[in-house]
């Protein structure tokens, strides 16, 4: 088996790391019978996956949080309307939350507009289907 001997520099690593969980959401999502789009350079743009049922398109951010328990906050990293909804990914546990943008700079990841789910993807969609999206 082929062993890597190059050492990966740690802005190179996360951003590995952040693109292998947009990759396994894209995958969820394809499984569920949505269109896919992935733009080719999203930086500043704030969409990471774009998904289409056909007439209708929902930009999504995804994003990644270290699991450290109860009351943790997430920040806001993109402009009101750019965006329908935000996938959060904890890198060290098997779990994520679905959420719809929000205006505040901060909020609970624990907040009741955010659902939860497992690392699967069967507990995904059942999240996903679940969120009302504010147009």
């Amino acid at each position: 088996m082929p062993i890597r001997k190059t050492e990966t520099q740690e802005g190179t690593f996360k951003t590995m790391r952040n693109m292998s969980f947009e990759n396994v959401l894209i995958g969820w999502f394809m499984q569920d019978g949505w269109q896919v789009f992935k733009p080719v350079l999203d930086d500043g743009h704030q969409t990471d996956v774009l998904i289409s049922d056909g007439p209708n398109f929902y930009r999504i951010q995804v994003k990644t949080f270290e699991d450290k328990g109860t009351y943790q906050e997430v920040h806001k990293d993109w402009n009101y309307n750019s965006i329908d909804c935000v996938i959060y990914f904890s890198r060290n546990s098997k779990f994520g939350y679905v959420a719809p943008a929000f205006m505040e700079d901060k909020r609970l990841l624990e907040h009741p507009e955010h659902i939860r789910f497992s690392g699967t993807s069967n507990s995904f969609i059942k999240a996903f289907h679940k969120l009302e999206v504010k147009r």
